[in-house]
């Protein structure tokens, strides 16, 4: 039998209508990407077409270290010759070994981690370490944050149009603009049990923090006993060109939550880690009081592991901050050519957004790049932005190319908006 690849796409269109979900399905074949994946390598990913893609969305950072890095997959068919899931009877090495690494590499004295399965699920975590610390019932988020999808990180996100359809959320909940001390100073008081920020907010599209903003709030923090969590699920392990963000503005939190390239590109592992005090809160009284069945999995572990000593190994917190500054001058130098269409170039380290001032010119600017076969990010709290997340491993001529292909997509939306206005 001959293999077919638009019948295939077309039996997996259906299929997607019939019992995936039928808007994206609709979405993937209107922007030109309803072909399946066939495999993906480094920094490509192929599709069954036998069409390549330079991948600069990165699995929105899972894939820091590119695809199947060669150490992370090893690390798991290792670990998966001995045991996959744990029975949770007994101590486990892997996890062990893992939460003294991240004690060693998170910012400040996080001497605890509890590791579950996704960036959501580590802000749940996070959350629910804060109230039984402090006894507290309220929280203070900032607009255009986001924190996930589940009841808890839904309700401290800041976009409305996510969170509509699922009110009442947690209560007590306060959004206050991004960067504003003094509306901070004015919601954190004696009912909040903390303050919940991404370090840059990424899909409200690559927002720095003002100087001085998150030592600010940490400040606000400690004078009102509420604790402070920083969001570090995109921006953690390099992407900034440090190991966490929050490094860059010298700011230390009580807790920090990660996921995405923690498991390497291989494994989905989220995390969140805390201060003593804040998890002998969390832990003394019952050591069960908060749990997964399998988070801190053996082969979960076994990723994490090996991918935070590839990026420890291989410099890559510094190639991040090299090669994200090369790349952020050339997309100014875009930004130059196009003052009509493009109102900003922001970003740090190997995380780039370019805020478009035309509606729609993101999303067009998307389509075209990929029809070069370059993937870029789709900004979910802010549509005028498209991101650039490549992996870290990414060479510069690719990087290169990548930036070509954006140069050239972008010349040619504003051709055809200029056309049609």
């Amino acid at each position: 039998m001959s293999f077919d690849p638009e019948k295939i796409s077309e039996e997996t269109l259906d299929k997607y209508r019939e019992y995936v979900n039928p808007s994206m399905a609709n979405l993937l074949k209107f922007g030109g990407f309803a072909v399946p994946e066939k495999d993906a390598y480094g920094v490509y990913i192929r599709d069954i077409a036998g069409n390549e893609y330079l991948d600069c969305v990165g699995g929105y950072g899972a894939f820091s270290l590119g695809h199947l890095h060669p150490r992370v997959v090893q690390a798991v068919k290792d670990q998966l010759t001995k045991e996959a899931l744990k029975s949770h009877y007994f101590m486990s090495t892997e996890l062990a070994d893992l939460c003294e690494l991240l004690a060693k590499v998170t910012p400040g004295n996080l001497q605890y981690s509890f590791i579950c399965n996704s960036g959501t699920e580590a802000v749940e975590g996070a959350l629910k370490a804060a109230r039984v610390h402090t006894g507290r019932p309220g929280f203070v988020s900032a607009q255009n944050g986001f924190h996930g999808k589940t009841f808890g990180g839904l309700s401290v996100s800041g976009r409305e149009v996510y969170k509509q359809a699922f009110y009442p959320l947690l209560p007590n909940v306060k959004n206050v603009p991004f960067g504003d001390t003094q509306a901070m100073a004015e919601a954190v008081d004696n009912t909040t049990a903390a303050v919940i920020l991404e370090v840059i907010q990424g899909e409200g599209g690559v927002i720095l923090p003002p100087d001085g903003y998150l030592q600010e709030v940490r400040n606000i923090c400690d004078q009102q006993g509420a604790l402070l969590i920083l969001d570090e699920v995109r921006t953690g392990f390099g992407r900034t060109g440090a190991m966490f963000a929050s490094e860059h503005y010298g700011v230390v939190p009580d807790i920090v939550t990660m996921a995405k390239a923690l498991g390497g590109g291989v494994m989905p592992v989220g995390a969140f880690s805390a201060t003593a005090p804040v998890w002998h809160s969390l832990f003394d009284k019952n050591p069960y009081l908060h749990s997964s069945t399998f988070g801190g999995n053996p082969l979960a572990c076994a990723a994490a592991l090996a991918a935070i000593q590839t990026t420890i190994d291989e410099d890559l917190v510094n190639r991040s901050a090299t090669l994200g500054g090369k790349m952020l001058q050339k997309l100014q130098e875009i930004a130059v050519k196009h003052p009509e269409y493009i109102k900003e170039v922001r970003g740090k380290g190997l995380l780039a957004g370019i805020e478009f001032s035309v509606d729609d010119f993101a999303a067009l600017v998307i389509t075209v790049c990929g029809k070069k076969g370059l993937l870029v990010a789709y900004s979910l709290n802010n549509p005028k932005v498209i991101r650039i997340e490549p992996p870290l491993i990414i060479s510069e001529e690719e990087l290169d190319r990548a930036i070509s292909i954006i140069d050239e997509s972008v010349s040619e939306t504003a051709q055809l908006i200029a056309g049609i206005s």
